[in-house]
Protein backbone atom coordinates (compact mmCIF):
# COMPACT_ATOMS: atom_id res chain seq x y z
CA UNK A 1 0.00 0.00 0.00
CA UNK A 2 1.15 3.57 -0.64
CA UNK A 3 -0.14 7.01 0.22
CA UNK A 4 -1.61 8.20 -3.09
CA UNK A 5 -2.85 11.69 -2.19
CA UNK A 6 -4.01 13.99 0.55
CA UNK A 7 -7.14 16.00 -0.21
CA UNK A 8 -7.78 19.36 1.43
CA UNK A 9 -11.26 20.89 1.26
CA UNK A 10 -11.22 24.48 0.00
CA UNK A 11 -13.67 27.08 -1.24
CA UNK A 12 -11.95 27.62 -4.60
CA UNK A 13 -9.79 24.87 -6.09
CA UNK A 14 -8.41 26.94 -9.01
CA UNK A 15 -7.32 29.80 -6.74
CA UNK A 16 -5.74 27.37 -4.31
CA UNK A 17 -3.80 25.54 -7.03
CA UNK A 18 -2.53 28.87 -8.36
CA UNK A 19 -1.41 29.95 -4.88
CA UNK A 20 0.61 26.76 -4.34
CA UNK A 21 2.11 26.94 -7.83
CA UNK A 22 3.25 30.55 -7.36
CA UNK A 23 4.27 30.24 -3.71
CA UNK A 24 6.07 26.89 -3.69
CA UNK A 25 6.87 26.19 -7.34
CA UNK A 26 4.64 23.10 -7.48
CA UNK A 27 3.35 21.81 -10.80
CA UNK A 28 -0.33 21.34 -11.49
CA UNK A 29 -1.07 17.71 -12.27
CA UNK A 30 -4.72 18.31 -13.16
CA UNK A 31 -7.83 20.39 -12.62
CA UNK A 32 -11.16 18.68 -13.32
CA UNK A 33 -13.32 20.52 -15.84
CA UNK A 34 -15.91 21.15 -13.09
CA UNK A 35 -13.32 23.10 -11.11
CA UNK A 36 -14.22 21.08 -8.02
CA UNK A 37 -11.09 18.91 -7.87
CA UNK A 38 -7.42 19.39 -8.67
CA UNK A 39 -4.01 17.93 -7.89
CA UNK A 40 -0.46 19.21 -7.58
CA UNK A 41 2.52 17.04 -8.40
CA UNK A 42 4.71 16.82 -5.29
CA UNK A 43 6.60 13.65 -6.14
CA UNK A 44 5.19 10.22 -5.40
CA UNK A 45 2.22 11.61 -3.46
CA UNK A 46 -0.21 14.20 -4.83
CA UNK A 47 -1.45 17.19 -2.86
CA UNK A 48 -5.09 17.43 -3.91
CA UNK A 49 -7.91 19.89 -3.32
CA UNK A 50 -11.66 19.41 -3.47
CA UNK A 51 -14.26 22.11 -3.20
CA UNK A 52 -16.14 22.24 0.08
CA UNK A 53 -19.37 22.53 -1.90
CA UNK A 54 -18.71 19.21 -3.68
CA UNK A 55 -17.99 17.51 -0.35
CA UNK A 56 -21.27 18.90 1.02
CA UNK A 57 -23.11 17.52 -2.03
CA UNK A 58 -21.50 14.13 -1.33
CA UNK A 59 -22.89 14.12 2.21
CA UNK A 60 -19.79 15.22 4.08
CA UNK A 61 -19.66 18.20 6.38
CA UNK A 62 -16.19 19.72 5.96
CA UNK A 63 -14.93 21.88 8.80
CA UNK A 64 -13.07 25.15 8.39
CA UNK A 65 -9.29 25.04 8.80
CA UNK A 66 -7.87 27.31 11.50
CA UNK A 67 -4.19 28.19 11.33
CA UNK A 68 -4.27 29.11 15.04
CA UNK A 69 -5.74 25.74 16.06
CA UNK A 70 -4.42 23.34 13.41
CA UNK A 71 -5.03 19.62 13.47
CA UNK A 72 -2.23 18.97 10.96
CA UNK A 73 0.34 20.78 8.85
CA UNK A 74 1.74 20.52 5.34
CA UNK A 75 5.55 20.53 5.24
CA UNK A 76 7.61 21.58 2.23
CA UNK A 77 11.33 20.84 2.38
CA UNK A 78 13.77 23.24 0.73
CA UNK A 79 17.42 24.21 0.88
CA UNK A 80 16.50 27.91 1.18
CA UNK A 81 13.83 28.42 3.84
CA UNK A 82 14.15 32.21 3.85
CA UNK A 83 13.67 32.57 0.07
CA UNK A 84 10.74 30.14 0.12
CA UNK A 85 9.15 32.00 3.02
CA UNK A 86 9.45 35.32 1.19
CA UNK A 87 7.96 33.83 -1.99
CA UNK A 88 4.96 32.50 -0.06
CA UNK A 89 4.43 35.82 1.74
CA UNK A 90 4.59 37.68 -1.58
CA UNK A 91 1.75 35.48 -2.87
CA UNK A 92 -0.50 36.18 0.10
CA UNK A 93 0.49 33.65 2.75
CA UNK A 94 0.13 34.78 6.36
CA UNK A 95 3.27 34.76 8.49
CA UNK A 96 2.96 32.46 11.50
CA UNK A 97 6.64 31.99 12.45
CA UNK A 98 9.76 33.67 11.09
CA UNK A 99 12.74 31.55 10.05
CA UNK A 100 14.18 29.78 13.09
CA UNK A 101 17.04 27.34 13.64
CA UNK A 102 15.72 24.40 15.63
CA UNK A 103 17.77 22.45 18.21
CA UNK A 104 17.45 19.24 16.18
CA UNK A 105 19.39 20.78 13.28
CA UNK A 106 16.58 21.95 11.04
CA UNK A 107 15.58 25.43 9.90
CA UNK A 108 11.83 26.10 9.93
CA UNK A 109 9.29 28.81 9.19
CA UNK A 110 5.49 28.65 9.19
CA UNK A 111 2.81 30.34 7.12
CA UNK A 112 -0.92 30.05 6.72
CA UNK A 113 -2.35 29.59 3.24
CA UNK A 114 -5.37 31.66 2.11
CA UNK A 115 -7.68 28.81 3.21
CA UNK A 116 -6.31 28.71 6.77
CA UNK A 117 -4.10 25.63 6.44
CA UNK A 118 -0.79 25.62 8.35
CA UNK A 119 2.32 25.16 6.19
CA UNK A 120 5.80 24.42 7.46
CA UNK A 121 8.70 25.47 5.24
CA UNK A 122 11.75 23.54 6.38
CA UNK A 123 15.26 22.48 5.55
CA UNK A 124 16.32 18.86 5.61
CA UNK A 125 17.17 17.70 9.14
CA UNK A 126 20.93 17.87 9.65
CA UNK A 127 22.43 14.45 10.23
Amino acid sequence: MKLRYTILYVENVETTLSFYERSFGLTRAMLHESGDYGELDTGSTKLAFSSASLMTQLGRNPGKPDVNNPVFEIAFETDDVEASLQAALKQGATLIQEVRNEPWGQTTAYVGDPNGFLIEICSPVAS
